[in-house]
């Protein structure tokens, strides 16, 4: 694509969406801004607008992951119904993404760790634990949730969210529907985080 069809900031979105694709075929180490450039038909000069260096892609690319990952969980905590539905949309939330954009994710959580990561991206990526512990928080109240600290439960919930996409990513469901597993290891889980009557 000529370097003159880029304007008011649409290469450093086409920079990151390419990116990311190169992420997904071949991992960070196949990321260069002069790959990149090339890829999009402009000089060698015209990411450096946009981005520094390699780095500074990934870091954008996990900020804008979190970013997006965060506003499908608020999106599903927010909807409408009763708590439990609301517990059961975050978690489909969460495995959409993982299993969707399981580079990416993983690249987040990779930046999110490092020595050198920005403010942003470490608030940026307390912020899904956050949002999942509100809700459970919210449910404790309304006696649906068992006592104990919601931000420890909802790593817990996590844990099996993100187990579940693991597996599904990596081929080892075997012949069951990723729906199927889906339902099911939510329905589990709800029923491990209710309340003891």
């Amino acid at each position: 694509m000529p370097e003159g069809s880029y304007h008011h900031g649409n290469l450093r979105a086409a920079l990151l969406e390419r990116a990311e694709a190169v992420l997904t075929e071949s991992g960070a180490v196949g990321l260069s801004l002069r790959g990149l450039a090339r890829d999009l038909g402009v000089s060698h000069a015209a990411p450096t607008r946009h981005f520094r260096d390699r780095q500074a892609v990934l870091d954008a690319l996990a900020v804008d992951g979190f970013t997006e990952l965060n506003g499908r969980l608020r999106a599903a905590t927010d909807e409408p119904g009763p708590v439990e539905q609301r517990l059961i949309a975050l978690g489909r939330a969460y495995l959409g993404f993982a299993v969707e954009r399981a580079a990416l994710l993983q690249l987040m959580f990779t930046a999110k760790h490092e020595e050198q990561s920005s403010q942003e991206l470490r608030e940026l990526g307390h912020q899904a634990l956050e949002i999942a512990a509100r809700l459970i928080g919210e449910a404790q109240r309304n006696g649906i949730v068992r006592s104990g600290d919601p931000v420890r439960l909802a790593q817990v919930a996590f844990s099996t969210v993100h187990g579940l996409a693991t597996l599904a990513v990596g081929g080892l469901l075997d012949d069951t529907p990723l729906d199927e597993a889906t339902e099911l290891a939510l329905q589990v889980l709800l029923a491990g985080l209710r309340a003891t009557p």
